[in-house]
Formats: structure tokens, sequence, C-alpha cells
């Protein structure tokens, strides 16, 4: 049996889509006959205190001599030193979702710090996992990282039942995604709060425990605007729940500012959503002809799109049977895991 120590700060438990990533992919690896040792990094990625990094130090320590490690990129790149000595030791892997310096709302010196530091741990990982064409594009254009170290390996999707809608006679929307500045929610219900005329709900569903003064922003925003009773936000919920709000929506919208791939807009996919975002980072490679897209921070644009989908009914139903075509195009976790496992054993 292959063996594979894969590192990953912070709670794996935690409902977002880099972690449910991690999740899947350890069971994919497991099935292919891989055991795969899940190595807990201390929480506080990608700000470390020296604490965290010494914890971290003492438990990569404990791995096994000569077995390859996989380190999550919420970690990885801002563990340049910690890279330079693993790699010396055994084959070092990063898993890159989306680069740390890409984050919306980042201080540019903090930004640039992160580039920095994420280059140079790059530099020493004998291969870069990444999970979109447009990130390994990022890597190489932007972080010194040889195209042939790259493997692109997107997220599965799990085949669903359309949708069944909400039943009207108003338009029910869904944005799913944590909330972060990244995100852009506060886009959303800004351009929403245009469209007050309209009959439209909205449930966002998303962690709300990450950036506790952006949610409370929203919030705040939200209250403001006078859309208390027209939008809600639910917070991080179970995977049962998350698929009822699936089911009963008749529009998926997610604004986000970028995204390494957006898993949460292929699940809309898959259940035949009409589905609007941004063009920011992966998005459009993720979506295809699934999407109708405006560019990250358009509010007018988004406005614009939003009003149409929801005043016609005719055009949203064309725009789902787009996204089920989509939906069905998308890989499975079975090829997401083959993937990453043939780099791995190219490794060995």
């Amino acid at each position: 049996m292959r063996r594979l120590a894969f590192a990953i700060p912070g709670d794996l438990a935690l409902p977002t889509g880099g972690y449910g990533y991690d999740r899947r992919l350890i069971a994919g690896l497991a099935g292919l006959g891989w055991e795969v040792e899940h190595v807990a990094l201390p929480a506080g990625y990608p700000e470390p205190d020296e604490a965290a990094r010494a914890a971290t130090r003492e438990r990569l320590a404990r791995i096994a001599p000569g077995v390859p490690v996989m380190v999550d990129g919420l970690a990885f790149g801002v563990m340049a030193e910690e890279a330079a000595v693993l790699s010396r030791l055994r084959p070092l892997v990063a898993l890159v979702h989306h680069p740390l310096a890409h984050e919306t709302g980042l201080p540019a010196t903090r930004a640039a710090r992160l580039r920095a530091s994420e280059t140079a741990a790059l530099a020493h990982a004998a291969a870069v996992v990444v999970t979109s064409p447009a990130t390994a594009a990022a890597l190489a254009a932007d972080f010194a990282v040889p195209p042939g170290r790259i493997t692109v390996a997107v997220p599965g999707t799990d085949r669903a039942a359309p949708a069944r809608g909400s039943g009207g006679p108003g338009v029910r929307l869904l944005s799913v995604g944590s909330l972060l500045p990244r995100k852009g929610h506060g886009d959303l219900v800004a351009a929403l709060a245009g469209l007050a005329a309209l009959d439209w709900s909205l449930d966002i569903v998303g962690d709300d425990t990450l950036d506790p003064a952006h949610a409370a922003q929203l919030r705040a925003g939200v209250a403001a605007r006078g859309l208390g009773a027209r939008i809600r936000l639910h917070g991080a919920l179970p995977r049962a729940a998350l698929e009822t709000f699936y089911d009963g929506a008749d529009l998926f919208v997610l604004a986000s500012h970028y995204e390494g791939y957006g898993m949460a807009y292929a699940e809309a996919l898959a259940h035949g959503l009409p589905v609007v975002g941004t063009t920011g980072g992966a998005v459009a490679q993720t979506v295809g002809e699934g999407g109708t897209l405006v560019a990250p921070g358009d509010v007018a644009a988004l406005a614009g799109v939003l009003r149409r989908l929801i005043a016609d009914a005719p055009f949203r139903a064309e725009r789902a049977a787009a996204a089920r075509r989509a939906g069905a195009a998308l890989p499975d976790w079975d090829q997401t895991a083959a993937r990453v496992a043939a780099t791995l054993g190219s490794l060995s």
C-alpha cells in the first residue's frame, strides 16, 4: 500500500470548499489503495504565530522517513523555511486551491509579502496540485512554478436531481459561500436593493465565523436597506439541509471577486439551476455555458442580469437547460483522486 502524509491546518470538518476538497481527496485516495495520514496542523494559517509554527515543525518531524508529504496551500504558502527542510528529506507536494496573495481586500503590503512567501515555498515543491487551469496559469505566470510541475485536478461534483424550485409566485435565489469579502455578498445585496419592485427572496448559506466583522457588516447592510424580510442569512448548514436549499431554489447567484475553482457554482449546475456569477479567477472555466457572468464588483451589471432572470421566466428556463448540460459534463471525485494519485505515484 502506498502512503501519503497530508498536512492540513485548522479544522478539517469546516464547511468550506477547500476543506471539502481535502476531505473528498483523502477518501478518494484511500479508495485507490493509498494509506493517507491526516497530519493536523494548528489553526491560525495563513497568519500563524510562533507557537503554531513550532507545533507545525514538530508534527511534520514525526512523519515516517520517506513518506511523501502533501501540504494544503492555506499553510504551504507561508511555510518557505519548513518547505526547504522537508524537500531535502522526502517528496513534497503543494495543494493550492488559490494563491494566498489573491485574497480579496488584502493591504498591498500584505499581498506582496504573501506573494514572496508563496513563491519561495513553491520553489521547494516537487509537484504542485491545483484545482483549476486558471490557478495553474497564475502560478506559472506570477509565482515562477514550472508548468511541468503542475497537475490540474479540478474538484469532483456529485450528480444531483434537477432542483424542483420554489413553485412561485416569487423567484427564490440561493447564494452559497462563506461570509468573506472575496465572495461578494455585499455586491449582491447592493444589486438586489435596486430590484425591490420585483418578487424575489434570497437565502445566503455560508460560514459566518471566519470573518465575524465582515459577517456583521453584511447583516447590517441588509437591515439598513430594509431587506431583512427578503434576505436570510443561515450560516453554515449540514449537507442535507443545504441540499434542501438547492432543491427549493429557482436561481443561483454568487458574486465572488475571485475563485480558484468555485465548487458551489459546480454544485448549482449539477442541480440544474441558472447560475449568475463573475469572471473572477476560474469561474468562467468552471461554469462554461451554464453561467451568466459579469465583471467582479460591477453591481449595475449584476443587477441587470438578475432583473432579467427574475422577470423573464422563459429566459430563466433557457438558462436552467444550459446549466443542466454544463453540470452533466463536470468530472466526478473518482477522476479527481485518480489525477492526484498519478502525480503522487510518479514521485515515489
